[in-house]
């Protein structure tokens, strides 16, 4: 499987695009690996986030699972359709199904993140 080579990654399978913001989602090996999502459940705008820390939960007809932070920040906009149409996960985890826009806190976590060719290594490992 070939990532967007425009974003960075973390190991727990949430995707970054960077630029004067953040934008967070999770890419198609979760979404492959979760099945058909069935409730998208994220921090709230204005709400501080923690690098590897939890900032939501993602449900899906096998299990929930936790959304961590790839970077830290304040939330400043949350993708509200997900709340009416999590199947958008599953259909454009990339594009329509981005779930938080975050303004990082410390931009040197950046660095931190996986290029695409490292989490596509990491994904092929499973």
């Amino acid at each position: 499987m070939s990532y967007p080579t425009d974003l960075r990654y973390t190991n727990d399978h949430e995707w970054l695009r960077t630029g004067a913001t953040c934008v967070v989602g999770i890419t198609q090996f979760a979404v492959d690996q979760l099945g058909d999502i069935t409730l998208v459940d994220l921090a709230r705008e204005g709400d501080l986030v923690t690098k590897g820390q939890r900032f939501g939960t993602i449900e899906s007809v096998k299990s929930v699972s936790d959304l961590y932070a790839p970077v830290s920040g304040k939330v400043i906009k949350v993708n509200s359709a997900l709340k009416d149409a999590p199947e958008l996960v599953n259909s454009d985890c990339y594009g329509a199904a981005w779930m938080l826009e975050i303004e990082p806190s410390d931009t040197g976590e950046l660095e931190e993140l996986l290029s695409p060719e490292a989490y596509t290594a990491l994904t092929a490992e499973h």
